[in-house]
């Protein structure tokens, strides 16, 4: 219904009229209610209200209403879910809310239905704006629309309602409309009349109501609530009516010409009989202001959301206007400017005009009508006044007991009032009184606080008193600390006492830091001084010391003086530290450097073990000499071998320069892998060592710094940048094993078949691969392992092109069809973890560009070739069965008798053959795939078949038939042909694919069946089984039953003729079953694509045709040696991207790409090389285009087998 927040007064009394001889029990009003609806000549009128259950927050309870004046309810809404559901909108108000001594607004409406015995109470379902929105998915399905009428009927039942009211706005297209009236013919099984009661809330304009086949609604519905109201509003350029009876003789635009009395005809004129329709009656009215009146321009609205309730109209200061000629009231002036609405009279007139129309009476939106003004005014009638005593005395009697109640209540509010005025007066005086005791208190405290102040004034001053002493006390005794501390460590420093020097050290430093604040007297500041200028002495003695000592070599006569020294350099702190240890380095790589830097022989490559032997043999004289000299949390062994290890990686870093910008000289791969891996055990051995030492020292400028130098990479760095040298070095092994693999056979003959081998080569390969992975994981695991994978990915194309359609390409046996099937779906799972694996020790910056899955997809491709080549050897000994069939006079058969010889034949080789191959298919998804692939071959080539046989008698189609139902039992048993079960039944899927394809025949047999005169039969029956209006697939028939172009003619003009019906409007222009086919003079041929090859095909699976001529008929095209399969395959590939284009991989791409590669299979000579040796690798167009089709076919294969679709689902057996 409406959108809008207000709504207007209650309807107008436009009472359901009864007969003057009518019963009013329940059974009776039954009884005629649904002869009214099923007969239109009863004088019987409805008045209709729309009661929100929003209106109970309002005040306004379902008792409110004036039910001696209506006789139907319409209770909104209920909600609908896309699923279907329908529930409340609100189970507060509808349920659970307390309401007229019931509970909820439903059950209360249930409740006045037993006063009001003629009230029917019909929920309605849906509603404006967002509430239509899940119309269209949950009339969409059979299933939703029985969940839909399930649900409904379960609210009716439960609350005791009378019927469903469905409030759809509105059904948008053409399909919307068909499901709108599904969805009533399902309520209707649920909802019988006339025991229940189903109708519809309809717009008023042909723009809303076009895609509803509105006689067909009519049929189902008992009422059709038409909305003739909101005509205008904020959505038109002028003020026009809103709710007009009649349209404006002179109309000032097209929107005012929309009007009750045209949505009453446009619904006639649409076969919707009048006696079903109730007329809408807004109960609200619309502004517009800055506006003349009718037909002008406006720049504003008025009221909520631009509406008046009817209770507020007219409006204050405004006058009030009927035009007789539309039938509209409105009001000019007042704050409202021009407000548009129904009055009295006006619904007077509607009253009048349903009555004249035969229409089925009135409803109101909303239930807001105050009906006093217009009782006894609209559907009067001699039978109403008998009532009328006993209502105006209810109506007294009513209004005396609320002029009591409210006595009552305004006498109990004056007592109320009066004694709240006393209580806040008490409180006033209470609150008085509490603030003038805070205020006291407030005082008392103040004066409290300056007397205690005043008593402890010495008390303070005595103890600021007492805490200087103390300051002074301390500091005077720190001072004496501090000038004793440093005489005593200036002697001790003289006679190179350090063990006691350091302890004192500490202290003097210490205490320093207290005088930092009292630096301003020269005294301490001359003293500060002098402590720093013996902590420089003590760091130059102690340096000095060590620098003699190792001088002299003297460090194991001074090992005890030189590590008391470090206990000094120690609490001196950390910059002396760290010239100590920088100073100890040096000094032992001094001879490391000038040996090897400054020397080409023993600083080359060659020697890198000699690098390390000398740093290991000077670690051993750390440990056994110098390790004591410096305490253990200096890490000066792993400071060291940092110095060393930086020092090297500079050093290797020019070699390797060096080496490579020499002319003529290039790095030697052995040797570069070699210094690789003597540095990375060496850098093993420096980590195993290190990290197993304590760091957790935090006094330390090691832990505070560094806490756990990594050694990894410390060296090894240098060498990343030349690391690709050894991945050409892979590259080019890989591009030599290419060719050797495909000179090896595909399996030794001594060695025995099994369903299960691969080719040797694939495993070999993939062995190769796991190795140089783990060998350039320890090497590197960033950039040069990414390109490691990418030379991966570019052999894996290799190798599926020139090994595996290499061997395809040879006149392969099934054993060896099947040796390269097992090999293509081994790489294709390999190809996944290899991926995985690589991502697990690549960097992860690297490890979304690993991505090997495009290979995969080429191996999955190569094994939907295969799939095919088995195909083609059944196709090859099925064609005998097929020259048989086309050599029978088809137009000459007289009776129908038996299965054809032909079947017989077919049949046969077909499950000889079959049963050869699927022994050998160990998966069950790929021996799916076969008999899906066999079973879509045979049916193509049985369509073919029938154009060659032409012409076609209605005998023959007869009997083509007849052997069609043969062909497809016997299909059936391909899944089971190997079963050790007397009793094994075909997989219910299996037998659901067979029957789907072989119904591709049907109806073409069925229209041949047809004879052409009558001609409208076998125009009927083309437009029936074929379905399509396509007149040159229409000639095709005629073509195949023989009928001569002279008599074609009149044919095609009756064929014409008939496609021209809107009943056959919604029929495709080109079906898919005969467009595909060219028929001319000669043998029938694809009209696509294919037409130059001179073959025939159907469908992306036919994999019949030939890209050479040869031959008549079928035969010379279909019979393919084998040899020449995979060699089709390959050329249709490589021209496959430009014929049907390249791009993202799709249904639309995939199945042409598979179509262009088997419409290849028969012409050419077998190519031999294969796709050539190395030229394949190094890439170009025509490898790049045959990559794509790969991959697009191996998408497309692997989609179908992992979804039991075209070839079956992964996992699951023929036996399912």
């Amino acid at each position: 219904m409406l959108s809008i927040s207000t709504f207007g007064p209650r309807p107008p009394p436009n009472r359901r009229l009864l007969p003057a001889d009518h019963d009013q029990s329940a059974t009776r009003f039954n009884d005629f209610s649904s002869s009214f609806f099923d007969s239109p000549s009863v004088n019987m009128f409805f008045n209709g209200v729309y009661y929100p259950n929003w209106h109970i927050y309002k005040g306004r309870p379902p008792s409110s209403l004036k039910f001696d004046v209506i006789s139907h309810a319409f209770y909104a809404f209920a909600h609908v879910k896309e699923d279907g559901s329908v529930f409340l909108s609100d189970e507060w108000a509808d349920d659970q809310m307390d309401v007229d001594g019931t509970k909820g607004c439903l059950r209360s409406f249930v409740e006045l239905k037993k006063k009001y015995t003629v009230l029917r109470v019909v929920l309605s379902v849906g509603g404006g704006g967002a509430a239509s929105a899940p119309f269209p998915a949950a009339a969409s399905t059979d299933e939703t629309r029985e969940r839909f009428a399930q649900t409904a009927k379960q609210l009716v039942m439960d609350y005791g309602l009378d019927g469903i009211d469905i409030d759809w706005e509105h059904p948008s297209n053409s399909q919307q409309g068909a499901d709108y009236i599904r969805l009533l013919a399902t309520l209707r099984a649920y909802l019988p009349a006339p025991q229940y009661t189903l109708t519809s809330a309809v717009g008023c304009g042909e723009w809303c109501l076009q895609h509803i086949n509105l006689a067909q609604a009519a049929y189902y519905l008992d009422l059709i609530n038409v909305m003739t109201y909101d005509f205008s509003g904020p959505w038109v350029p002028s003020t026009e009516h809103h709710a007009q009876l009649w349209s404006p003789r002179r109309p000032h635009n097209q929107h005012c010409q929309l009007s009750c009395h045209s949505a009453v005809n446009y619904l006639a004129s649409r076969g919707v009989p009048t006696h079903k329709i109730l007329l809408g009656v807004p109960a609200y009215g619309r502004s517009f202001t800055g506006t003349r009146g009718v037909g002008h321009s406006y720049d504003g609205h008025a009221g909520e959301e631009g509406t008046f309730e009817y209770r507020d109209l007219p409006r204050p200061d405004a006058k009030e206007y009927v035009d007789d000629q539309t039938g509209s009231a409105f009001c000019m002036g007042g704050d409202g400017g021009f407000v548009t609405y129904d009055n009295a009279q006006t619904v007077r007139m509607k009253a009048e005009y349903v009555k004249q129309s035969r229409l089925a009476g009135l409803f109101y939106w909303t239930a807001d009508y105050n009906p006093v003004d217009h009782l006894n005014q609209i559907f009067s009638h001699p039978c109403t006044l008998a009532s009328i005593h006993d209502t105006s005395q209810a109506l007294r009697n009513y209004e005396y007991d609320l002029d009591e109640d409210i006595a009552e209540v305004v006498g109990e509010q004056s007592l109320s009032d009066a004694e709240s005025v006393r209580n806040i007066q008490n409180a006033k005086q209470e609150l008085d009184e509490l603030f003038k005791r805070i205020e006291d208190v407030r005082d008392r405290a103040v004066r409290t606080e300056q007397a205690i102040t005043d008593m402890t004034a010495d008390i303070k001053r005595l103890d600021n008193t007492k805490r200087n002493l103390t300051l002074s006390m301390t500091a005077l005794k720190r001072l004496q600390m501090l000038t004793t501390a440093y005489e005593q460590l200036r002697g001790l420093s003289k006679t190179r006492q350090y063990r006691e020097c350091a302890q004192l050290l500490q202290a003097v430093i210490q205490l320093v830091a207290h005088f930092k604040s009292y630096r301003s007297i020269d005294q301490i500041a001359t003293l500060s001084r002098n402590v720093a200028d013996l902590q420089r002495e003590l760091l130059e003695q102690i340096c000095e010391d060590f620098e003699v000592t190792f001088a002299k070599s003297e460090v194991a006569q001074r090992r005890g003086m030189l590590a008391e020294g470090c206990m000094v350099m120690d609490a001196l702190g950390e910059h002396a530290r760290t010239r100590l240890v920088n100073w100890y380095c040096n000094t032992q790589l001094r001879e490391y450097r000038q040996v090897f830097r400054n020397n080409d022989e023993a600083g080359s490559l060659d020697n890198i073990s000699r690098r390390y032997s000398w740093f290991n043999r000077m670690l051993k004289t750390y440990d056994s000499e110098h390790a004591v000299l410096f305490p253990p949390h200096w890490r000066v062994n792993e400071m060291l071998a940092n110095a060393f290890c930086e020092g090297t990686r500079d050093d290797f870093k020019g070699i390797l320069q060096r080496t490579m910008r020499q002319k003529g000289q290039s790095l030697d791969v052995d040797l570069l892998l070699s210094c690789l891996q003597e540095t990375l055990d060496f850098e093993n051995g420096l980590e195993r060592r290190f990290s197993n030492e304590s760091r957790s020292s935090m006094d330390t400028i090691i832990s505070r710094e560094d806490n756990g130098t990594s050694f990894r990479q410390a060296i090894s760095e240098a060498f990343e940048p030349y690391m690709s040298l050894w991945v050409e070095s892979q590259d080019r092994q890989l591009a030599t094993l290419i060719p050797r693999y495909r000179q090896q056979p595909l399996r030794n003959a001594d060695d025995e078949f099994s369903p299960q081998s691969v080719i040797p080569s694939s495993t070999e390969l993939f062995h190769f691969y796991r190795t140089a992975l783990a060998q350039c994981a320890k090497l590197s695991t960033g950039v040069r392992l990414l390109e490691l994978s990418r030379t991966f990915s570019r052999y894996l194309d290799a190798y599926g092109q020139q090994v595996l359609f290499y061997f395809l390409a040879e006149k392969t046996s099934i054993e060896d069809m099947i040796l390269i099937l097992n090999t293509a779906d081994y790489c294709y799972s390999t190809c996944d973890q290899l991926e995985q694996k690589i991502k697990s020790k690549i960097d992860d910056e690297h490890k979304e560009k690993v991505d090997l899955q495009s290979q995969a997809d080429a191996f999955m491709g190569i094994a939907s070739a295969s799939v095919r080549a088995l195909v083609r050897k059944v196709e090859v000994d099925c064609e005998q069965g097929w020259r048989e069939m086309r050599n029978t006079p088809w137009s000459k058969l007289e009776s129908v008798g038996d299965q054809s010889t032909y079947v017989g034949e077919l049949l046969h080789h077909i499950k000889e053959r079959a049963a050869e191959i699927l022994k050998y298919l160990h998966k069950q998804q790929y021996a799916r795939a076969f008999c899906d692939n066999l079973v879509d071959s045979m049916v193509n080539t049985y369509i073919l078949s029938i154009f060659q046989c032409r012409p076609v008698s209605e005998v023959g189609a007869e009997q083509m038939l007849l052997d069609s139902y043969v062909l497809k039992k016997g299909f059936t048993e391909l899944s089971i042909i190997n079963s050790e079960d007397p009793g094994a039944q075909p997989p219910a899927a299996f037998v659901k694919r067979v029957t789907q394809s072989m119904a591709k025949l049907d109806p073409l047999l069925k229209t041949l069946q047809v004879r052409p005169s009558p001609p409208e039969a076998l125009v009927q029956a083309y437009l029936i089984h074929i379905a399509d209006r396509s007149d040159t697939n229409f000639r095709k028939i005629l073509d195949l039953k023989g009928i001569r172009k002279s008599e074609q003619a009149a044919l095609v003009d009756l064929f014409n003729a008939h496609r021209q019906s809107p009943s056959h409007a919604q029929l495709p222009l080109q079906g898919a079953l005969l467009t595909p086919l060219s028929i001319g003079s000669g043998t029938p041929s694809i009209g696509s694509s294919g037409s130059s090859a001179g073959g025939v095909g159907m469908g992306p699976l036919a994999g019949i045709g030939g890209l050479g001529g040869g031959g008549q008929g079928v035969g010379s095209r279909f019979l393919v040696d084998p040899a020449t399969f995979a060699s089709g395959i390959m050329n249709a590939a490589r021209d496959g991207v430009d014929r049907f284009g390249s791009g993202p991989v799709g249904a639309g791409n995939v199945i042409p790409a598979m179509a262009a590669a088997e419409r290849g299979l028969g012409g050419g000579a077998a190519q031999g090389q294969g796709l050539g040796g190395e030229g394949l690798v190094a890439g170009g167009p025509a490898v790049a285009n045959l990559n794509e089709n790969l991959k697009n076919i191996g998408k497309f294969f692997r989609r179908d087998v992992g979804s039991f679709g075209r070839f079956g689902r992964t996992g699951t057996g023929l036996g399912d």
